[in-house]
């Protein structure tokens, strides 16, 4: 559209005595309509008064750039070394801001790690296991079970008997068992009182389960003295006679050394121990640990295991097939296995205003415990892991596949005999 330029002063034009344009005295623009439809078809456009103003001015004074900025009338940018191409600009010679390109790094960057992973997935699995697997043990955390690998450099030996394990990172003994930080009073006991009732039973879950004599087939005489006198008789009559309803496996961990030699002194361990009252002016304190027990063959191990069991007692875990592995050109007792077993189990100190009872003395209320790598249906007061050297004659377990290191699941004695996903 046109836009009109200064506008020429219009002639003089002869006008009526009153006022009326024309020589017939008519106004021209009486029947004019200023609307909508009007003003979209004007041929000429009125400047604007800033537009008028700086064309005058810069008549006489040319505009004169400062130099920040580039204007439309400068012309097309030279081309950069390296071919980069200028960066945009707005009407006004104003550079634009070009959105961040992080998206296309992301990709590269997944692209890499997917690469890697493909190509070295095993070791992708181990690590995972290691540093993300079992980050945490409290109810709601996320774990994944992973199936064992097929390499044998990750298979456990003599010397390297928590390979391919997420054990391998846990702590070591007691260590591995967390207290709560600070103890509250609770129920007629105070806080020293409840925090001395705390490592009591950590005292009594090391001796019943740590103890290097007891592991190695001994008597559990440490943890016995530590049991109060019903709890104490309890425990001895299993094991005294030990059967599928008392089986001293469910208080103690042994092995019978003619089947099953621990490697070394070490158990991993990661557990807690918690508490709160009892409803009774007392106070329940609960356990749930998880211990992992390397071990290599016994003298009689493969005369065992060529022999039936009697098929007795509450079922356990078995272990699955092909975790184990000798060291090369090495006899067979290099071979290693790992046994894990889990306790959740509960105690109460009571009132002492209302009970006869021994402040220094365990309580034990109620122990659940699940074994993983574990012949199932024996009831003999010792757990029997067994060998990939020596196949047992049993039937392979059938019940559904578990995870011995998942610490959400919640134990229950269904009487089934899992298959391990790992051991």
């Amino acid at each position: 559209m046109p836009i009109a330029e200064d506008p020429e002063p219009r002639p003089s034009e002869d006008r009526a005595p009153d006022g009326a344009s024309g020589a017939d005295g008519k106004d021209p623009f009486a029947d004019l309509v200023l609307d909508e439809e009007f003003i979209r078809g004007a041929t000429v456009k009125e400047q604007a008064g800033r537009t008028r103003m700086l064309s005058a001015r810069w008549q006489h004074t040319p505009p004169v750039d400062p130099g920040g900025r580039r204007s439309v009338n400068d012309g097309p940018r030279k081309a950069k070394r390296f071919g980069r191409a200028p960066k945009p600009v707005d009407p006004w010679g104003t550079p634009r801001r070009r959105r961040p390109q992080w998206r296309t790094a992301l990709y590269v960057l997944l692209a890499v790690l997917l690469v890697l992973a493909a190509v070295n997935i095993d070791g992708l699995r181990s690590w995972y296991s290691t540093h993300l697997g079992d980050a945490s043990d409290r109810p709601g955390s996320a774990r994944t079970v992973a199936k064992p690998s097929a390499t044998a450099a990750l298979r456990p030996t003599v010397d390297h008997p928590w390979a391919d394990s997420p054990a391998e990172s846990w702590a070591s003994g007691a260590a591995g068992i967390e207290l709560p930080k600070a103890a509250q009073p609770t129920g007629t006991f105070s806080a020293e009182q409840v925090a001395a009732q705390l490592n009591l039973i950590r005292d009594y879950v090391s001796a019943a389960n740590l103890d290097p004599k007891l592991i190695a087939g001994g008597s559990p005489d440490a943890a016995l003295a530590m049991l109060d006198t019903v709890t104490l008789g309890t425990a001895s009559r299993s094991l005294a006679h030990p059967s599928p309803v008392d089986d001293p496996s469910s208080w103690f961990t042994r092995f019978d050394p003619l089947e099953a030699i621990p490697v070394s002194t070490e158990v991993k361990v990661r557990g807690w121990i918690s508490y709160e009252a009892d409803g009774e002016n007392g106070v329940r304190v609960k356990t749930d640990i998880t211990y992992v027990y390397a071990l290599r063959p016994g003298p009689e191990a493969a005369r065992r295991a060529a022999s039936p069991r009697p098929a007795a007692g509450p079922p356990a875990a078995v272990r699955p097939v092909g975790l184990v592995t000798p060291a090369a050109d090495a006899a067979g007792d290099t071979w290693t296995t790992r046994t894990i077993v889990r306790r959740s189990d509960t105690f109460r100190f009571h009132d002492p205003a209302k009970y006869r009872v021994d402040p220094k003395k365990v309580s034990v209320e109620l122990t659940v415990p699940s074994f993983g790598n574990s012949a199932c249906g024996v009831s003999d007061g010792f757990l029997h892991p067994e060998f990939d050297q020596f196949p047992p004659v049993r039937p392979n377990p059938t019940g559904p596949t578990r995870d011995p290191y998942d610490r959400d699941q919640a134990l229950g004695g269904n009487g089934s005999c899992h298959v391990l996903s790992r051991g």
